[in-house]
């Protein structure tokens, strides 16, 4: 695993440190092996009532569903993910049920603990050498149309998977932030008591 060049003040796990999104990809495939294991990852997210509202739709490149998934992202994103290995959208279901009941009810966390599970799934592929790159940049009626998605279910977000590559394949624009991101010291989002004034 390489090192990343973040720093930080506290002893944080190197591996959340290392995990970052860039979009320089290798255009090497992901083995089903490997995505299983990412999945499975996910699968151990904690969830309110232990409901796991999580839903992963994916396609492998050069696969037969690669074309699809591809054409609902927007442009600019379908620029550099046609270099990932995997395409993946996150789903969360917005009803949930006692288990054994049809009572369904809206679930108030259905999107917060889908994002656990996809963290974990981040995690996971940082751990097998991989990088994922979450994105919002999606059409997301023509996704749902085009993927079959029931309206319960919201669609989150895409996430691209695969090895990384060499920076030089993007735009010079992009070449610039492909490096890891800092974030906002923990004094910015982090608060003893009320909600500061």
């Amino acid at each position: 695993m390489a090192t990343s060049p973040r720093t930080v003040a506290r002893p944080v796990e190197p591996l959340f440190l290392d995990r970052w999104s860039p979009r320089a990809f290798d255009s090497s495939a992901v083995p089903q092996q490997d995505l299983d294991t990412i999945l499975d990852a996910a699968r151990w997210a904690p969830s309110a009532f232990n409901y796991q509202p999580w839903r992963f739709l994916y396609a492998h490149r050069d696969g037969a569903d690669w074309q699809r998934f591809l054409d609902v992202l927007a442009p600019f994103n379908q620029s550099w993910v046609k270099n990932a290995g995997v395409i993946l959208f996150v789903l969360s279901d917005t009803l949930m049920a006692a288990p054994g009941s049809d009572d369904y009810k809206p679930s108030h966390s259905h999107s917060f603990d889908a994002g656990a599970a996809w963290a974990l799934l981040a995690l996971q592929a940082t751990r097998l050498g991989y990088h994922t790159h979450g994105m919002t940049g999606v059409d997301f009626d023509r996704a749902r149309a085009e993927l079959g998605v029931p309206d319960r279910f919201r669609i989150e977000a895409a996430v691209a998977i695969g090895r990384q590559g060499n920076k030089a394949i993007l735009p010079e624009a992009l070449q610039a932030r492909e490096v890891p991101s800092d974030r906002k010291p923990i004094e910015q989002f982090a608060f003893a008591g009320n909600f500061p004034a």
